[in-house]
């Protein structure tokens, strides 16, 4: 959707109403800048500053309703400052060989996610799981899995050693969990003002299956020793520059979360070799954290005694300001905290936006629900921009750290315009917010509710 803007150019603080240029600028531009002024241009939709409900004038209503094409029953309803469900989404510019379907973001470095609807499965298929990279992958030719070989060493390892890829199969027990990995800017897109990066919507976040050895027991048997804090992982991916001595990407871990059950160094997903935009032959999995915390295409791990200090460790990426700060702060590295457990989460996989459904006949709908380390505990729906809330069926996780399904039924009141919410609540208590809450400087950890639009006639 594209709109005409008339804007005015400012001189000295002053307009000067005699000098106009306009310009053309999409909807999504417009909200990216300012959601509220956008509320307002395109909408005439004043804010209410004590609830953040918008009320739409007459005109504003009608022309919605006529950009729509349906009245919306629940209008009075409606947050401010955020686009119609109808409206936010986005075409795809080209497809990557064995991940039909999937948006890509960009391709230097490649990264794509999945449209909400794509992942419907209980499992997530190899070829709708996201992609995402910080460096150059490498190509298949040079990936040899009976010669790939895994170094275990640091400071705190007692006997370092390297591992053949057979030599991890045959001495350590094999084990297969169901893990969820999300990006920590999954849901980038959303913030106002833009934080810089990939502009993720929902599609960074899958739930394979993945087959590997526990890092725990590949560490014990190099010996770990008492000063031991953190892990961190080294890949066989290109640095962006080229420079082979650079790592594109070195995260980590806390021992604590490194020497988890479901922690794996994992050479099979949903049976079958890991694809390899998604780490073939080899690589680490540390399910419920930021995705970029499970090292693809893996050479090597290092137990350390302080934290780990490779690329990407630094402030500000993957950090989070330590206290809430308003939106477009600067905030300083001495003032930023590690990402850890991801938020609360969720998806409707089912309906797609945007399908037309006849009044009288009940609407299934369905999708996954997710916690970091946690539990999802209830989930919720809604119909009428989150004022009432109906509780849906949520199933037990397959296994810790595995998202878990959730389905619904509902009726609509009459014709018109709506929007499904959908709402998660951890085993601690913690709800996804309604609308992006938390602005941080690198966009990081968005779990708003995710929210479809579905027409009944």
């Amino acid at each position: 959707m594209w709109i005409n803007v008339q804007q005015e150019n400012d001189v000295d603080n002053k307009k000067d109403k005699t000098s106009q240029e306009q310009q053309t600028k999409g909807l999504h531009q417009l909200y990216a800048q300012d959601p509220i002024k956008a509320d307002a241009l395109l909408w005439d939709r004043e804010t209410d500053t004590s609830s953040r409900r918008g009320f739409l004038k007459k005109t504003g209503l009608f022309a919605m309703v006529t950009a729509i094409g349906s009245s919306i029953p629940f209008s009075k309803n409606m947050p401010a400052g955020l686009i119609p469900a109808a409206f936010a989404q986005s075409d795809e510019p080209f497809v990557i060989l064995g991940k039909e379907g999937l948006v890509v973001l960009n391709d230097r470095p490649l990264n794509a996610e999945t449209p909400p609807h794509l992942l419907d499965d209980k499992i997530t298929p190899a070829k709708h799981m996201f992609v995402r990279n910080n460096g150059i992958p490498p190509e298949l030719k040079d990936l040899d899995p009976a010669t790939w070989t895994l170094e275990i060493a640091g400071e705190s390892c007692v006997s370092p050693t390297t591992f053949t890829l057979d030599e991890l199969k045959s001495r350590f027990k094999h084990h297969t969990y169901q893990l969820t990995l999300e990006c920590g800017g999954n849901g980038r897109s959303e913030f106002a003002p833009a934080a810089s990066g990939n502009q993720w919507t929902t599609g960074a976040v899958s739930c394979p299956t993945f087959t590997g050895v526990r890092l725990r027991d590949v560490l014990e048997a190099c010996g770990i020793k008492k000063d031991a804090v953190y892990i961190g992982y080294h890949s066989a991916d290109l640095h962006l520059s080229g420079d082979r001595s650079k790592d594109a990407i070195s995260r980590g871990v806390p021992m604590s979360k490194a020497l988890e059950d479901e922690t794996l160094i994992a050479w099979a997903m949903n049976d079958e070799d890991i694809p390899l935009l998604n780490g073939y032959p080899l690589r680490l999995v540390c399910g419920g954290w930021p995705a970029s915390t499970s090292g693809k295409w893996l050479k090597k791990i290092v137990v350390r005694d302080k934290i780990h200090d490779g690329n990407k460790m630094a402030s500000p990426a993957y950090h989070m300001p330590k206290y809430p700060v308003a939106p477009g702060t600067q905030v300083p590295d001495e003032d930023m905290k590690i990402i850890g457990s991801m938020p609360v989460r969720s998806l409707i996989t089912f309906p797609k936006t945007g399908i037309t459904h006849k009044l009288g006949e009940p609407m299934v709908v369905r999708g996954h629900a997710w916690a970091g380390d946690l539990e999802v505990s209830e989930f919720f729906v809604s119909i009428d921009f989150g004022i009432t809330w109906q509780k849906a069926e949520l199933q037990a996780p397959a296994n810790r750290l595995a998202w878990q399904h959730w389905h619904s039924e509902l009726s609509f009141p009459e014709k018109g315009y709506y929007e499904i919410w959908g709402r998660a609540v951890d085993s601690e208590g913690q709800s996804q917010p309604m609308v992006v809450a938390g602005w941080n400087p690198k966009g990081y950890l968005n779990n708003a509710c995710h929210r479809i639009a579905v027409q009944i006639v």
